[in-house]
């Protein structure tokens, strides 16, 4: 199911990712009670939901509440009446959890590697992480993980979906978000209810993303509304940067002939790199004011550094792929799943193609 992972103070863009449908169909890979509390979170969730018509209609419910799940629904209605996405009843129903997170993912990877410790699933494939409905479920999986020497991150999630394999309700823990963030989210996780890859999470992500940020541009525009974020979408991208270049110098460190000791010892330089460049952007470009602080200030290791990049990777290959349809959705969906069904490599390759702005048969 779709975790959509968001680290605190960054933007959720920078963190989702595309997990498992484990409480579908068992995996001998892990212990039975590591799935049933995946299958009890899910069932707890489900049986909370409620009709998001209900609600708006109920005059006893908080106004606030009603006025924003009413927004939701102008948003939902677009999303298949414009984007071309699955008309169904996810995201027409609503479901208040009663805390800031549904799911807490625990990331890790080796303590001189970048390469995640990967979880394998039927239907979703590979993925860089365990999801757990409780926070103590997470910590001690953490606490585990780093007994064993390895580096650990868990991110907290404040939505997810199931690929249709559920009706996926809007979450309390999503109303918490903007307008324009709340109606973009809609739109990202029914592109991946649309089209999905099992195992190539930055295939599924970028593409996402790019329905995503189209969808809200047409959204803004029909409704005549301004970006409400444009400063953050350009911080973003540049901390986005940042984080890849330290992790591209990291991946040159841990590949090198050098010992151990100076691995560590260059491991934490990099680290220390990274602070000291992202202030100095901060302070010389953006007042002293940025949403990153949080993160970059706390403990870093190297699978923190791990959700960066996915969500963007092949956006600018979808990008032009749209284009060269003339901006036609159904036409546009008919040639990701095309692009989809190639072999990976040859995947890749017309991916890097389409990105340079070339025309790719296939």
């Amino acid at each position: 199911m779709p975790f959509r992972l968001l680290i605190p103070t960054l933007d959720r863009r920078l963190c989702r990712w595309v997990p498992c449908l484990a409480i579908l169909a068992l995996s001998g890979c892990s212990s039975l009670g590591y799935y049933g509390q995946l299958a009890d979170g899910q069932m707890r969730l489900l049986a909370a939901r409620e009709p998001v018509a209900e609600v708006v209609g109920d005059p006893s419910r908080d106004p606030a509440l009603r006025q924003r799940l009413e927004l939701s629904q102008e948003a939902r209605a677009f999303a298949s009446a414009e984007l071309g996405l699955p008309d169904n009843r996810s995201y027409r129903l609503y479901a208040d959890i009663h805390r800031a997170n549904v799911v807490w993912n625990v990331f890790a990877t080796p303590e001189l590697s970048l390469q995640p410790l990967t979880h394998c699933f039927p239907i979703a494939g590979c993925v860089a992480y365990r999801g757990y409905y409780g926070e103590p479920g997470a910590q001690a999986e953490a606490k585990r993980l780093k007994a064993q020497g390895l580096d650990v991150y868990i991110g907290g999630v404040e939505a997810y979906s199931t690929l249709g394999w559920f009706d996926d309700p809007i979450l309390s823990s999503m109303l918490r978000w903007g307008d324009q963030r709340l109606a973009e989210t809609i739109f990202h996780e029914l592109a991946h209810q649309k089209f999905y890859l099992p195992g190539d999470t930055a295939f599924n992500e970028s593409f996402a993303s790019f329905v995503e940020a189209e969808g809200g541009r047409r959204w803004r525009e029909a409704r005549h509304l301004p970006d409400e974020a444009p400063l953050l979408a350009e911080q973003r991208k540049r901390f986005t940067q940042l984080v890849l270049d330290t992790r591209e110098r990291l991946h040159a460190l841990y590949a090198s002939p050098r010992s151990e000791a100076e691995k560590r010892a260059g491991k934490a330089a990099e680290f220390e790199r990274l602070r000291r460049e992202y202030a100095q952007m901060r302070d010389r470009d953006w007042g002293g004011k940025a949403p990153f602080d949080a993160w970059v200030n706390g403990p870093l290791n190297n699978a923190k550094l791990l959700p960066f990049g996915l969500y963007d990777q092949w956006v600018p290959a979808f990008t032009v792929l749209f284009a060269q349809v003339g901006g036609n959705w159904p036409a546009f969906y008919a040639r990701v799943e095309k692009l989809g069904a190639l072999p990976q490599a040859q995947r890749t390759a017309a991916l890097e193609s389409l990105a340079a702005g070339q025309r790719v048969a296939f």
